[in-house]
C-alpha cells in the first residue's frame, strides 16, 4: 500500500499462466481500417494446407505506432548485442516450408 502511495502512476499488471506460456506464430498479418489495426498471428505448418489464427490483437493507430517504435528500438538493441538478424529468403504466401506443395 505504501508503493501505491509514493508511485501513483505505477501500473500493476498481471501475467496469468496460461498467458505466460505465450502462443507460437510464424506468420502476423496486418489489415487495418480508419480507427484500428488488427493483427492475427498464425502458426503455418509445413505440408499442411490450412493454418489457424491462434492470437488477433487489436489496436487503435497510436498504439500500432508506439508498437512500431517499440519493435524497432529492442531490434536496434538486440542486433547490438548478436549482430544483425538476417533475412533468410523471401517468404510469400503461402508459406513453404520445403513440404510437399499443397492441393485443394
Amino acid at each position: 500500500m505504501e508503493d501505491e502511495k509514493l508511485n501513483p502512476n505505477q501500473l500493476n499488471i498481471e501475467l496469468t499462466e496460461d498467458i505466460a506460456d505465450g502462443i507460437y506464430s510464424n506468420l502476423a498479418i496486418i489489415t487495418h481500417s480508419a480507427s484500428e489495426f488488427v493483427i492475427d498471428f498464425v502458426k503455418v505448418m509445413p505440408g499442411v494446407p490450412k493454418a489457424k489464427v491462434k492470437s488477433r490483437i487489436l489496436l487503435t493507430p497510436q498504439h500500432a505506432k508506439r508498437l512500431l517504435a517499440a519493435l524497432a528500438d529492442n531490434i536496434q538493441k538486440f542486433e547490438s548485442v548478436h549482430g544483425t538478424i538476417k533475412q533468410t529468403e523471401s517468404i510469400g504466401i503461402p508459406l513453404n516450408f520445403g513440404g510437399p506443395t499443397a492441393q485443394a
